[in-house]
Formats: structure tokens, C-alpha cells, sequence
């Protein structure tokens, strides 16, 4: 039976889209990865793009509202948000809180933006491949 694994940001616009994404695209004969926001927003264009660099197309997903995964079981809820308070979600049995920079705040041309948020995608990618990779 495969692990439910719920990632969680302020607006489910990048780095938890690309968690589920990689997490299912990678690991998913073990887990099963959602996402949702605090206060969702829009999916970022940036992290699109660069999950397809990485062959991953999350180009169909969309932000999502944490109360649509209310009294659904999840095994863990990874908060991947930077600083602030972290979400209350009674339904997964365990909880970690993993910081990574919020995309959104990346400023620039549209290269420098977009190498922001690669370093982003990059930092996650090794994070779950870390945590996730080996179990």
C-alpha cells in the first residue's frame, strides 16, 4: 500500500506542485503525493517550466485550498513554507517541516527568475530524493 504524502505551502503555486510532482513522477510505486495551500493561488509558470526540464509536467495541476484534503488520512504532511506559521492539519500521522525559498519573491529578467527557481526545484528534488529515495 502506498504512503499518502500531502506537501503544503502558502499558495500551492511551486514548491509543493513541484514536490508532488517529482515525488509521484519518482517515487510513486511507493507514494502517493498531493498538494494544496494555506491561501492558494496560481500555479507558477516558472516551476512549470522547469519541471519539464526535468521531464515532469505538472501543467495540469492547479492550486488547491488545504480544506479539500479535510478528514482525508494522509501518512505525512510535509509544510515545505518559509518561516510563518505552519498549517494545522490533524489527519496525517506525522508532520515535518522542511524550508525551502518561496519562488514567488524572485525578482529579475526572466532568466534570473527562472534560474531561481531551478536552484528551488533542484533543492527540493534532493531533498526527497534524500528522504524519500531510500525508505
Amino acid at each position: 500500500m502506498k504512503k499518502r504524502v500531502l506537501f503544503v505551502c502558502t499558495h500551492n503555486a511551486a514548491r509543493s506542485q513541484m514536490a508532488e510532482g517529482y515525488l509521484n513522477t519518482r517515487y510513486g510505486d511507493r507514494y502517493e503525493a498531493f498538494s494544496a495551500g494555506t491561501t492558494p493561488g496560481t500555479l507558477n509558470p516558472y516551476a512549470v517550466r522547469a519541471m519539464a526540464e526535468l521531464g515532469i509536467d505538472i501543467s495540469g495541476h492547479r492550486s488547491k485550498d488545504l480544506g479539500e484534503f479535510d478528514e482525508q488520512e494522509m501518512d505525512l504532511l510535509v509544510a515545505v513554507c518559509e518561516g510563518g506559521i505552519c498549517p494545522l492539519f490533524p489527519w496525517a500521522k506525522e508532520e515535518i517541516h522542511r524550508e525551502f525559498p518561496d519562488p514567488s519573491r524572485l525578482t529579475g529578467t526572466d532568466e534570473e527568475i527562472m534560474a531561481g527557481v531551478r536552484r528551488v526545484r533542484d533543492e527540493i528534488v534532493g531533498w526527497i530524493d534524500a528522504a524519500f529515495g531510500g525508505n
